[in-house]
């Protein structure tokens, strides 16, 4: 509740209208020293009404949830080099949680998703952290103009075939040259695979495997690395090593 009271007007009057909708509290959220604020739904069997994230892709609400692949993009997002530019755009934020721990490393950071209660939930999160961030609506299929940025980074965002070429063509037109696309994803994503095929034409793919257990639940994400071929890669990459 102190963390509440301490919001700014904007975000406590945002804060508000929330609480009509849903039962949500502030989180403490780490990444290698990195302490944010993150705003998180409590009663998430109310929302998520038994539907699978595997078989219900087309109904299931990703944002909700603060997933594995996100908490393994946001130790990335703690290690990036901030020399490889200041720009950052956290697509399919959700949460946000990998471009808020960005913010607090120093990036200029945009975080993007496609229903506004979503940029809600981020803005509410960044000014109880008290972290300056771009919370902006983003169509893949009708993107807005925007200044390309050095770094592009999302988890769980590829859970349907159709927006796969919007997704490449976005991808061309918003990464600086030298840039680097960092995303992460559950194993199981059978898009992951279908998506991979077709950006190893126009990118070099590093992937890295990772696995997280919780108790005796144990969660296997890919983590990749793209950067253009016609580029490549001008600075260390925490998938170098």
């Amino acid at each position: 509740m102190l963390i509440a009271r301490n919001l700014p007007e904007a975000a406590a009057k945002i804060l508000r209208g929330l609480r009509k909708d849903y039962q949500v509290a502030f989180e403490p959220f780490r990444a290698r020293g990195i302490e944010i604020n993150l705003l998180k739904i409590q009663d998430l069997e109310c929302v998520l009404k038994g539907r699978d994230p595997f078989k219900n892709v087309s109904e299931f609400p990703f944002w909700v949830k603060l997933w594995e692949a996100a908490l393994v993009l946001a130790d990335v997002a703690a290690t990036l080099p901030l020399e490889s530019g200041p720009r950052l755009l956290e697509l399919g934020a959700g949460l946000g949680a990998p471009g808020l721990v960005a913010a607090a490393r120093g990036f200029e950071v945009t975080l993007s998703d496609y229903e506004e209660r979503v940029l809600n939930f981020q803005r509410v999160s960044a000014a109880a952290s008290n972290l300056k961030v771009d919370c902006r609506f983003l169509d893949w299929q009708r993107p807005p103009v925007l200044t390309p940025f050095n770094t592009i980074i999302g988890a769980e965002i590829l859970f349907r075939d159709d927006l796969l070429p919007p997704l490449l063509a976005l991808f061309d037109r918003l990464l600086a040259p030298g840039g680097a696309i960092y995303l992460c994803h559950d194993l199981r994503r059978k898009t992951l695979y279908r998506f991979l095929d077709l950006a190893q034409a126009d990118y070099t793919i590093k992937a890295r495997k990772i696995e997280l257990s919780s108790g005796e639940e144990k969660n296997e994400v890919l983590l990749n690395c793209l950067t253009r071929k016609e580029a490549g890669s001008r600075a260390s990459r925490p998938l170098d090593s």
